[in-house]
């Protein structure tokens, strides 16, 4: 008979397959067994070593986290406006490091950190292909951007000019006050008229020696090429005199649209045996490669002065030239104009007024004459003054000639 019909309940339950066991009063008030605790932890779970492990890989993780932070962050400095302003130049030195550059722009105030600037290059590959030279560092240059240009080789430029019309001396005193050249002058002057006058781009820290050797190396290869291409009837005997010739033409005239006609006047007065009559040239022969003091005027005197280089005086030409010649008066002296032309003098406006004969020449320099004395006047009438100022001797050679100097003078007071 089931007691329990609901099959369940406190007592007399048994289970459907077996018979119902009855239990004493002590057994049916005995606590029945509960849930059995969990099983205790193996020792390997509990050791150091994976201990140790768990934290090293929490660590890992850490430093991957911050690594990739601190690069981040990093390449966000390495390529953003710099802290400088106004920019500035900056000198890398041969064999300098790149962690020496980098101090050296964080102190000059051109990057932010010099450890960002130092990985950045190292990152990008590029420790080893930074250039020595001078650099132009641009306002607010990120230090990929100081980098870069350091890579490129674009150092600073500087210029040097030689005019047309300097002596070596005088064209030598320039290299010498060039600060940015490096090195002492060369121990010998190179001869008159062997310069080039040129333009010249260099970086700083190259040698004042080395300007030289262009300039030597550039006039010759230019003297060489015009002399190759000169006129067949030059009547000039050899290379050393060409450039003698150029010389005085370059001291005569400035005026590209008269070159070669001055030129011709001395090479037809060469031929025909008669004296230059130069005014450059007794300059030279009195001042040599120092030049004339700018307030000096040539006087009458000076052209009875026997110098080597004084063509109111000597045959042909003189011994050196007189200065260096530009590629132009070389080329006017190598293929001169075609005329008759035997004379020459100032036109009062920069120029020269041409003649065959000596008497058109003559009333060229009394127009001359007449048009300095109508300056003169007017500048004393500006200046307050009643008469004009006395001018000082006469410079006129007094012959067939009057070609007159580099201003054209024939009877005046001014020279170059």
């Amino acid at each position: 008979m089931n007691t329990n019909p609901g099959g369940s309940g406190e007592f007399g339950q048994r289970q459907a397959q077996g018979p119902i066991v009855p239990k004493t009063a002590a057994e049916a008030l005995r606590p029945e067994a509960g849930t059995p605790p969990p099983s205790k932890r193996s020792r390997a779970s509990r050791s150091q070593v994976v201990v140790f492990l768990n934290f090293l890989l929490s660590m890992v993780i850490l430093i991957v986290l911050a690594s990739g932070a601190a690069l981040y962050f990093g390449m966000q400095a390495f390529v953003e406006p710099g802290p400088s302003a106004n920019g500035d130049t900056f000198m890398v030195k041969p064999n300098t490091g790149v962690q020496e550059i980098a101090e050296q722009l964080e102190r000059r105030g051109l990057v932010s950190d010099a450890r960002i600037f130092r990985l950045g290059v190292r990152a990008t590959g590029n420790d080893s292909v930074l250039k020595p030279g001078e650099y132009a560092i641009k306002p607010r240059a990120s230090m990929r951007d100081i980098m870069e240009l350091f890579k490129s080789g674009k150092s600073v430029m500087y210029s040097l000019t030689i005019p047309e019309g300097l002596t070596v001396e005088q064209a030598l005193q320039r290299v010498a006050q060039e600060d940015a050249l490096s090195g002492d002058m060369p121990k010998t002057i190179p001869p008159e008229g062997s310069l080039a006058t040129d333009t010249l781009r260099f970086t700083r820290g190259y040698s004042r020696q080395q300007i030289v050797d262009k300039l030597l190396a550039d006039q010759k290869k230019l003297v060489d090429d015009v002399w190759e291409h000169r006129a067949p009837d030059l009547p000039i005997a050899n290379v050393q005199d060409f450039v003698i010739l150029a010389s005085i033409v370059e001291k005569e005239t400035g005026r590209g649209d008269e070159r070669s006609r001055v030129a011709a006047v001395f090479l037809n007065r060469l031929a025909k045996g008669m004296r230059l009559q130069s005014d450059p040239t007794i300059i030279y022969g009195l001042f040599g490669g120092k030049g004339k003091p700018a307030d000096r005027p040539i006087y009458q005197s000076d052209i009875d002065k026997q110098t080597p280089y004084n063509t109111y005086l000597i045959k042909g030409l003189p011994p050196t030239p007189i200065a260096n010649p530009g590629r132009a008066a070389l080329e006017a002296v190598a293929n001169p104009s075609k005329t008759d032309d035997l004379y020459f003098v100032a036109d009062g406006n920069g120029g020269h007024v041409f003649a065959a004969t000596l008497e058109e020449h003559n009333q060229n320099v009394a127009r001359y004459r007449t048009l300095q004395k109508k300056q003169a006047d007017e500048a004393a009438k500006a200046s307050g003054q009643t008469t004009a100022p006395a001018a000082p001797e006469d410079n006129s050679a007094g012959d067939d000639s009057g070609t007159s100097g580099d201003t054209g003078d024939a009877g005046g007071d001014t020279a170059q």
